[in-house]
């Protein structure tokens, strides 16, 4: 397993690329746009892997996913991946103003549109006839050539799991994921994925690890780690995650203080079960028995280490991301060795 961060910005990239963070990925809302942020992330790293993680896909059509990427393989070739996200029907349908019914089959024709611009060759028609998306592209001048990408999928419940392997290159787990839900509800998922794809592609895993280490002040690390779960924990499009994990009274209380405004209730409401199963917490002796310990609960290629967002100002992330490179380097020098 390899490890990486969220985009911390060049100054903390360029410390993270020394402690070994091979991946950079970026999140995306409305004041952080998925690839204005990967020209960053090429711009300011010199070896690792960087790309969405995720972008919107449905915000987009798919020749502007494809020609983002096309722009900035020219600065960096080989090191690029491209990360997408279905996002909530209703974020698409109230902000994006798109359609996002049968997103799982919408997210593989997208997927298949994509590829078409991707491995366009110079002189060749770009064509792609899917349920969803049509192309049929004569392009005169000669800027096209094959770009092979991998493709992740965000991939939460079982559908978008297993298309994530039938026809992208992977996953990208969200920062909820504990042992079980990788193991019982993703990896099979992936597994039956792989076995109706009509490629020949071994699917990777990427996933996020929500991680908050203050040495002067662990309580307060733990506490921004308990309400990121928590927040997260307020939107219903995980609730079969939840009835898995039999959460559904934490989680109960944690909407009903989010609805009053009351983030401290949210907090109390994640128990410390709940805190040790999803998140990377406390001072640094506490986070690195966590990581140790957590095995087949990270993703088994790309683990981001991502420092809480909800109520947690730049520096604080900044200083969370900083804290990371510790346990980054002490982790990666534990596997050579």
């Amino acid at each position: 397993m390899q490890f990486g961060l969220p985009w911390p910005g060049a100054d903390v990239a360029r410390e993270a690329e020394e402690a070994g963070v091979s991946y950079f990925c970026s999140g995306e809302f409305v004041d952080h746009e998925a690839y204005s942020t990967l020209a960053e992330m090429v711009a300011g790293t010199q070896r690792a892997t960087v790309g969405p993680g995720i972008a919107y896909a449905f915000a987009r059509t798919p020749y502007a996913h494809a020609a983002a990427i096309r722009s900035m393989w020219k600065i960096a070739p080989g090191r690029l991946f491209l990360g997408l996200g279905s996002g909530a029907y209703t974020i698409n349908r109230d902000w994006f103003g798109v359609e996002a019914d049968r997103p799982v089959e919408r997210m593989s024709d997208l997927i298949g549109a994509v590829r078409a611009w991707l491995h366009a060759e110079n002189g060749e028609p770009v064509v792609y006839d899917g349920e969803y998306f049509k192309i049929n592209a004569k392009v005169g001048a000669p800027v096209l050539g094959r770009i092979d990408a991998p493709v992740l999928l965000a991939g939460f419940n079982k559908r978008m799991a297993a298309a994530s392997a039938r026809v992208g290159d992977g996953v990208i787990g969200h920062g909820l994921f504990t042992s079980s839900w990788w193991d019982e509800i993703v990896r099979p998922a992936m597994v039956r994925g792989a076995n109706q794809s009509e490629r020949d592609v071994k699917a990777v895993e990427h996933g996020w690890v929500i991680t908050a280490v203050n040495d002067d002040d662990p309580e307060r690390a733990v506490e921004d780690a308990r309400r990121m779960v928590a927040f997260y924990l307020t939107v219903k499009t995980y609730d079969p995650y939840v009835e898995h994990h039999g959460w559904q009274s934490q989680v109960e209380t944690i909407r009903n203080a989010f609805a009053s405004g009351d983030t401290d209730g949210m907090a109390r409401a994640v128990t410390d079960q709940m805190l040790d199963a999803i998140a990377v917490c406390g001072s640094t002796a506490d986070a690195l028995s966590t990581l140790k310990s957590r095995g087949d609960s990270l993703a088994a290629d790309v683990a981001y280490l991502a420092s809480p967002s909800f109520l947690v100002g730049h520096r604080r992330r900044e200083a969370y991301a900083r804290a990371s490179l510790g346990l980054i380097k002490t982790m990666s020098e534990s596997t050579k060795g």
